[in-house]
C-alpha cells in the first residue's frame, strides 16, 4: 500500500525509487564514516569463544528473523565478518594485551610486597630474641623463670597473629580493582612504620649498648607482638566491622530493559560499591538477552523504511564540492528531510498501536503453545525414564545404564518441542546442547520431576545459573565523574559497563529515624458499669 505525504517541498512515498539509490550511496558512506571513527575510538577486549548454542540466533547477530518452524536439532552457521582490521586496529590490540600484563603484574606485585612486609612482622619479634645469642652470648644474664614463660607467650601470640592475617589478608582475590584499597595501604604504611621504629629503638639502645639485661629483651619482644594485635584489631574494624550497618540505599538499573534491583550498603568507596552491586548482580539479575530487544528496533526499522525522500524539481544533486557555502546548503537539505520524516512517522504512529498489540497477542500464543507441547514432551520422557529403571532393576548390576546414558537416550524425544521453545522464547543462546543434556542427566541422578527439569527454561534465571561463557570473560567498567577511591555520598551517581549493556547506579541516604515514646496510663482505658437496681416500670 503506498503512502504519500508532502512537507516542506519534499515527497514521501512507500515503494522503490530512483533517488534512493544515490541516498543509500550516501548513507552507506556516512556509515563507513562514522564505523571507521567509532573503530578508532572502542577498546579492544579479547573474550573466550562461548559453547556451541543448541541453535544459532541470527536475530542476535543481524536484523533477519530465522523462521520457527526450522526443525532440525543441530545447525551449523557459517558467516562472513564485517569488520576488517587495519594497522591501526593491530597497535591498539597490541597495547590492550599489554595493558592486560600489567594488570597482572600489578596483581602479583601487591601480593608480593604483602608477603615481603609478612614476612618481616613475624621475623622482626624472633631476631629480637636471637641476635643476643649470637652478637654478645658471653655478657648475657641467665633467663629465669619470668623470662622463659615469656618465650611460650611470644610462640603463642605470633601463632594466633598468623592464623589471623591469614584469614583476613591472604583471602583469594574477588576482583580487580581499577585502584589500590586506601584503608588497607594505610594499614600496611602503619606495620611498616611501626616496624622500623621497634628495630631503631632495639638498633640504638640495644645493639649499641650490648645490653646484657636478657629478660628486657624478651620483654620488649612481647611488647611489639601485642601492638602487633591491636594493628591487626583495627585492621578488622577498618575493613570489615565499619561497612555493615547499612547507610545507603542504592538503586541498580540496567541500561537495555530497565530491569530495577534495590539494595542496602554501607560505609564503602565507589570501587567497593561495584565490587559489592556486581556481585549481587550475577545472582539477583536474570540473564540479559539482547534477542528480546530485537523485536521493538525491527519494528522502528519497519516503519521508517518505507520513508523514501523524492524531490519534487528532480533528481537529488550530486554531491557539492567542499566549501563553507555547500556544506551549509547540504546540511540545510538533511534537516529539513529529518524533519519531514519524523512528521510522516508521526501521521503513521496512529496505527502503530494495533499492530503491537496484535503481534504481542500472537507471540503469546505462540508461546503458550510450545510450552505446552514441551510440557507433555518431557513428560512422557520422564515416563519412558522410569519404565526404564523399573525393567533395570531386574538386570544384572553390569547391564544397568548410567545417567548420562539415560540422558542421551531419552533426549531427542524431547529435542524438537525444547528447541522450539526455546526458539520462540529466544532463549537459544543461553542453552548449549551439552548443557541441557548434563542437566537432563542430574535431574534423573537425583529423581527430580520433570517440572524441576524445565524449570530453569520456563523461567529465565540469573545469570550465574547459565554456562560459563556468559560471565566469566566479562570485562567491566568503571565510569563515574567523582574519584573511585572516595567514599559514596547521597546523590552520587556512576555507571558500570560492559560490552553489551551498562548498570546505572544511583545512591540515596537512608534518612535519620527518631522515634518518640508516649506513655499510655493502664488505668486510663478502664471504667466501672454502674446498673441501677430500680428500673421504670
Amino acid at each position: 500500500m503506498d503512502t504519500e505525504s508532502t512537507y516542506s517541498g519534499y515527497s514521501y512515498y512507500s515503494g522503490r525509487s530512483r533517488g534512493s539509490h544515490r541516498h543509500g550511496e550516501r548513507s552507506r558512506d556516512r556509515h563507513k564514516s562514522r564505523g571507521k571513527d567509532s573503530r578508532s575510538e572502542k577498546s579492544v577486549t579479547i573474550t573466550a569463544p562461548p559453547a556451541e548454542p543448541l541453535l544459532a540466533d541470527p536475530a542476535v547477530r543481524g536484523e533477519q528473523v530465522q523462521d520457527d518452524n526450522w526443525g532440525e536439532t543441530t545447525t551449523a552457521v557459517t558467516g562472513t565478518s564485517e569488520h576488517s582490521l587495519s594497522q591501526e586496529d593491530v597497535v591498539r590490540i597490541t597495547k590492550d594485551l599489554e595493558e592486560s600484563v600489567g594488570l597482572d603484574c600489578r596483581r602479583y606485585l601487591g601480593l608480593a610486597l604483602a608477603v615481603v612486609l609478612g614476612l618481616l612482622v613475624f621475623l622482626t619479634p624472633l631476631a629480637f630474641l636471637a641476635l643476643p645469642h649470637l652478637l654478645w652470648p658471653e655478657k648475657l644474664q641467665s633467663c629465669g623463670t619470668a623470662c622463659e614463660g615469656l618465650f611460650i607467650s611470644v610462640a603463642f601470640k605470633l601463632l594466633i597473629l598468623l592464623l589471623a592475617v591469614w584469614a583476613l589478608f591472604f583471602r583469594p582475590p574477588r576482583a580487580g580493582l581499577p585502584r589500590v584499597f586506601v584503608f588497607r595501604a594505610l594499614l600496611a604504611v602503619l606495620v611498616l612504620l611501626f616496624v622500623a621504629s621497634y628495630w631503631l629503638f632495639y638498633g640504638v639502645r640495644i645493639l649499641d649498648s650490648q645490653d646484657e639485661n636478657y629478660q628486657g629483651i624478651v620483654q620488649y619482644a612481647v611488647s611489639l607482638v601485642d601492638a602487633l594485635l591491636f594493628i591487626h584489631y583495627l585492621a578488622i574494624v577498618l575493613l570489615e566491622l565499619r561497612q555493615l550497618q547499612p547507610c545507603f540505599s542504592v538503586c541498580v538499573a540496567r541500561s537495555t530493559d530497565g530491569e530495577a534491583r534495590h539494595y542496602n550498603l554501607g560505609q564503602l568507596s565507589i570501587q567497593r560499591a561495584a565490587l559489592a552491586i556486581l556481585e549481587r548482580y550475577y545472582c539477583d539479575f536474570p540473564v540479559h538477552n539482547p534477542a528480546l530487544l530485537s523485536a521493538s528496533k525491527s519494528r522502528a526499522a519497519k516503519h521508517l523504511a518505507g520513508l523514501k525522500v523524492y524531490n519534487v524539481d528532480g533528481e537529488f544533486p550530486e554531491a557539492p564540492a567542499e566549501g563553507p557555502g555547500n556544506n551549509a546548503a547540504a546540511a540545510g537539505m538533511v534537516q529539513s528531510q529529518s524533519r519531514a520524516m519524523i512528521a510522516a512517522a508521526a501521521r503513521r504512529r496512529d496505527t502503530s498501536h494495533n499492530e503491537l498489540y496484535y503481534e504481542e497477542a500472537e507471540h503469546e500464543r505462540r508461546v503458550r503453545k510450545r510450552k505446552s507441547r514441551l510440557v507433555v514432551a518431557v513428560e512422557e520422557a520422564f515416563t519412558h525414564i522410569k519404565r526404564m529403571q523399573e525393567e533395570e532393576q531386574k538386570k544384572a548390576p553390569g547391564d544397568v545404564m548410567d545417567p548420562r546414558e539415560a540422558a542421551q537416550a531419552i533426549f531427542p524425544s524431547m529435542a524438537r518441542a525444547l528447541q522450539k521453545y526455546l526458539r520462540t522464547t529466544k532463549q537459544q543462546h543461553c542453552h548449549s546442547m551439552e548443557s541441557i543434556q548434563q542437566h537432563l542427566a542430574f535431574c534423573i541422578t537425583n529423581n527430580m520431576t520433570p517440572k524441576a527439569f524445565l524449570e530453569c527454561y520456563l523461567t529465565p534465571g540469573p545469570t550465574l545459573q547459565y554456562g560459563r561463557d556468559h560471565w566469566l570473560a566479562r570485562k567491566w567498567t568503571l565510569i563515574s565523574e567523582a574519584s573511585v577511591t572516595s567514599g559514596l555520598k547521597d546523590g552520587s551517581t556512576f555507571v558500570l559497563r560492559c560490552l553489551d549493556f551498562g548498570l546505572v547506579v544511583t545512591t540515596k541516604r537512608i534518612p535519620y529515624i527518631q522515634m518518640s515514646e508516649e506513655y499510655i496510663d493502664p488505668k486510663s482505658h478502664k471504667f466501672v458499669l454502674r446498673l441501677q437496681s430500680e428500673t421504670s416500670v
